[in-house]
C-alpha cells in the first residue's frame, strides 16, 4: 500500500483510473475486458453506458469472474475467432514500471489476459498509485502450469534463483487453486527483478509452463491516479495529465 494511503482511497484511485479509461471508448470498438478490482470498475462503467444507449459495443473477456460481471453489466460478449483483433484491451496490474513491463495476473487470468493482450490493436493498463514501482519484483509473480509437470517446474524455478509456492484455493484451502483453463497456480519469488527480459524467456523453455506473470512490451500506456491526479505514463515520455488526450496516448483510435 502506498505510504500514507488507506484502502478507501486506493479503491478511489481505481475507479478514477477506469473513468479516465471509459473516455477513450466509443461506439464499433471491440474490447477486452480485463480481470481484477480495478477492471471490474471499467466493466461496470462500460455497462452503464451501454444500458443507457450511449455506447455500442463488444467484448471478450478474460476470465470467468469478468464474464460473469460483463454479462450482469449488459456488456454484449462476444467469443474468440480466427482474424479477430480488438481494438482496445483496459486491464489492471500488480505493478508496472517506468518501461511499462507490468507483472500482471496475481488473480489467476494471467494465461487469458496474455492472450487478449497479444490479440489486441492497444492494451491500456489502469491502476491506482500503488502498482507503480521503479522495479518489478515487488509482488510474487504468477505461473501457470499444467498440473502434471508442476513438481518439476517447481524445481527449474528453483534453479532459476527463484522459490515457488503453489497457490490453494482461497475457499477450501486443502485444495490446490485451479485457473479457468484448469492448470495449478504458482506464486514465484525472485527478489527485485533487475533484468526482467532475461527471466521471461528463462520461464518461457521450461516445459510444463503455460503462462506467466511478466508482461514485458504490451502495454501502449498505462492510466494511473494519485490521490486527485490521472496521470498517463508511456515509454520514453515524462507522465502526462489524461485530460490532455481526446484520443487514446500515441492511439489512432
Amino acid at each position: 500500500m502506498s505510504p500514507g494511503k488507506s484502502t478507501e482511497q486506493l479503491e478511489q484511485e481505481k475507479q478514477a483510473a477506469a473513468r479516465a479509461a471509459l473516455r477513450w471508448v466509443h461506439s464499433g470498438m471491440t474490447l477486452g475486458l480485463g480481470t481484477g478490482s480495478t477492471a471490474d470498475y471499467f466493466i461496470d462503467l462500460v455497462g452503464e453506458r451501454v444500458r443507457s444507449g450511449g455506447l455500442t459495443v463488444e467484448a471478450v473477456a478474460s476470465s470467468k469472474a469478468s464474464e460473469a460481471r460483463a454479462a450482469g453489466a449488459g456488456v454484449p460478449l462476444i467469443a474468440p475467432r480466427r482474424g479477430l483483433r480488438l481494438d482496445l484491451t483496459v486491464d489492471g496490474t500488480d505493478e508496472v514500471d517506468a518501461h511499462l513491463d507490468l507483472i500482471k495476473g496475481r488473480g489467476g487470468a494471467l494465461l487469458r489476459e496474455k492472450v487478449l493482450a497479444q490479440a489486441s490493436r492497444y492494451f491500456l493498463v489502469i491502476a491506482d498509485s500503488a502498482k507503480r514501482v521503479e522495479h518489478l519484483g515487488h509482488c510474487g509473480l504468477p505461473v501457470e502450469v499444467v498440473p502434471f509437470a508442476a513438481p518439476w517446474v517447481m524445481d527449474q524455478i528453483e534453479e532459476l534463483g527463484g522459490t515457488a509456492v503453489q497457490l490453494m484455493d482461497r475457499n477450501s484451502p486443502g485444495d490446490p487453486a485451479i485457473s479457468d483453463q484448469q492448470n495449478y497456480l504458482l506464486d514465484c519469488r525472485f527478489g527485485v527483478i533487475e533484468d526482467a527480459r532475461s527471466l521471461a524467456p528463462r520461464l518461457d523453455k521450461i516445459p510444463g509452463i503455460v503462462g506467466h506473470g511478466l508482461f514485458l512490451g504490451y502495454a501502449r500506456a498505462a492510466v494511473v491516479a494519485d490521490g486527485s491526479e490521472v496521470m498517463v505514463l508511456r515509454r520514453n515520455r515524462p507522465p502526462s495529465s489524461a485530460a490532455d488526450f481526446d484520443r487514446l496516448p500515441d492511439g489512432s483510435l
